[in-house]
Order: C-alpha cells, then sequence, then structure tokens
C-alpha cells in the first residue's frame, strides 16, 4: 500500500449476463437497465464499484488500509467521527482547513474506496472531498437485450389471512443474455499529487486488476443469474500524464457479433479484436484475462 503508481492507465472490461438481472432499474419495477431509445443495456458505474468493494471486503476484511468506506450498516458520519478521534479532535469541533485536510488524509490511507473512487465527506464532520484516481464508465451492451419478465410461483403464502391459498405468484426480471463492454481509467497525477493525491499504489492497483478479473464469481445470486468476467484489457502508459489519448486507444479494442449469429446466446458468438499494430509508441497492452 506505499509504492505510488508512476503510470497512467485505461482500460476495456467485458462481462456478460445469462437469464439474471445484471442492474435493475428502480424507476422501472426493477426491470433491467436500457437505454429506451436503442434498446442496447446498461449498468451503471456505481453497481460496478460496488462489486469491486464487495470483493475487496471479502479478500481483506477489515484490515488496516482495506476497510469499506461505503457499505450496507455502516453510517457514513460514524467513520467521519473516527477520523477526527485519530488525528486528536472531539465530533463537531470546529476545524480548520489544515485539520480537514489531516482527517481527509486518514480517511485515504484507512479506507480502499475512497483512496481509489474518492468520497465526499463533508456531512457531519468534515473530511473533505476527495476526486478518486480510478474511474468507470457506465457500462453498454454490445447489441441490444430482450427485457424478460418472468411469472414464477412460491408455494407458500405471506399473510395469515391467505393461509387458505395453494400459492402466491411473483415476478423476475431477467436478460436472456447480454454481452456488456465497460470502459475505465486511472490517473497516477490524482493518485500522488502532493496537495490532494489518495495515495492510490502498485498494491491498490493490483489488487483492482484482481477485483476486476473475479468480482462475479463471489457475487452470484438468483437474480443475477450467470454473470461473468470474460476480458480485462489495460493499456498502460510510459508516462503519469500518458502518452496517448484514452479515446483512441479504446477504439483499438472491437467487439462484434459473428456475421452467422442472428441471436448471441454465449460469449462465444462474439469476436473481440484487438489492433495491436496501432498502438501508439510509449503504451503498453496487457491481457489481464
Amino acid at each position: 500500500m506505499t509504492t505510488p503508481i508512476t503510470n497512467r492507465y485505461e482500460f476495456v472490461l467485458l462481462y456478460d449476463v445469462e437469464n439474471g438481472n445484471p442492474n435493475g432499474d428502480p424507476d422501472a419495477g426493477n426491470m433491467p437497465r436500457i437505454d429506451p431509445e436503442t434498446g442496447y443495456g446498461i449498468v451503471t458505474d456505481v453497481c460496478l464499484k460496488r462489486k469491486v468493494r464487495n470483493y475487496v471486503e471479502l479478500v481483506k476484511g477489515d484490515a488496516t488500509g482495506y476497510r469499506i468506506h461505503i457499505k450496507e450498516g455502516t453510517p457514513l458520519n460514524q467513520n467521519n467521527a473516527a477520523a477526527y478521534a485519530s488525528i486528536g479532535l472531539s465530533s463537531g469541533a470546529k476545524v480548520d482547513i489544515g485539520q480537514v485536510n489531516s482527517a481527509r488524509q486518514w480517511m485515504c490511507a484507512n479506507y480502499f474506496d475512497v483512496r481509489t473512487f474518492g468520497a465526499v465527506m463533508t456531512t457531519g464532520d468534515n473530511c473533505g472531498q476527495v476526486r478518486g484516481p480510478v474511474q468507470i464508465n457506465f457500462s453498454r451492451s454490445i447489441d441490444p437485450i430482450t427485457q424478460q419478465e418472468v411469472t414464477i410461483t412460491r408455494q407458500a403464502v405471506t399473510r395469515v389471512e391467505d393461509v387458505d391459498k395453494e400459492r402466491t405468484m411473483g415476478r423476475k426480471h431477467i436478460v436472456p443474455y447480454g454481452l456488456y463492454r465497460a470502459e475505465g481509467y486511472v490517473s497516477a497525477r490524482l493518485a500522488n499529487d502532493p496537495s490532494k493525491g489518495t495515495g492510490f499504489s502498485e498494491e491498490d492497483l493490483a489488487l483492482l486488476w484482481e477485483a476486476l478479473a473475479n468480482m462475479f464469481e463471489h457475487d452470484h445470486s438468483a437474480a443475477r443469474g450467470k454473470m461473468a468476467t470474460r476480458k480485462l484489457i489495460v493499456f498502460k502508459h510510459e508516462s503519469d500524464l500518458g502518452n496517448a489519448p484514452a479515446h483512441l486507444l479504446f477504439d483499438l479494442v472491437k467487439v462484434e457479433r459473428k456475421p452467422e449469429v442472428v441471436v448471441p446466446r454465449s460469449f462465444t458468438d462474439y469476436g473481440v479484436t484487438i489492433r495491436r499494430e496501432r498502438l501508439p509508441d510509449k503504451v503498453d497492452l496487457i491481457e489481464m484475462v
């Protein structure tokens, strides 16, 4: 957790879902998220970050430096108060900018997700704001998806007054199959800026790659169906500022449905082409998965 990163990175993540709901939309009865104009599936950035957080917590537990700030059952202000206590301040104390920065640095040092994705920590005890060096775009499916609503039955009933009924009905929402693409960024400058850097390190970076490759393996449920990381392609720049525009690097990775496939049902129905011959100078391409 101490070796600072000195290179900029971009990455392309391909993952798929079979008979599951990768990211329900609460504004649409928890149906799989979809772009209403094009029919392409969408998965939000916070959905993927949640899976990364869950994986890190599973692997690291409550180890020093790898705690998770944003998680179920833990009020955020409680963590802010812990930061104040660690630097000798009482909760609710009036603080100056230097003390806020000290609290911010403590939060970055102790919480992996703050150090990685950033956080707004100004509610309750003010611990400042952190702009995280790792950012992920919304995922988008390679092809339009089918939102399918499946009616299910349950042998038991919920309410005592319904005891005479034989069963109750319910619904599940699934995507029969969808391949999704997400793109992300890792900034060495945001990790190591002398005044605002988070301290995101080479060790943190290795854990991030591990989480992106394995986060679905420990997230299985009946609702999400079968989900898996299929490809993780990383572009490593020689410098911390970068040696090529991110969008040009993303364009080197082409994912297309095979011509003979009418309705894709598996990852093998797609072809992934990486145009290595167009890779700019001073940029390395690494296939993690």
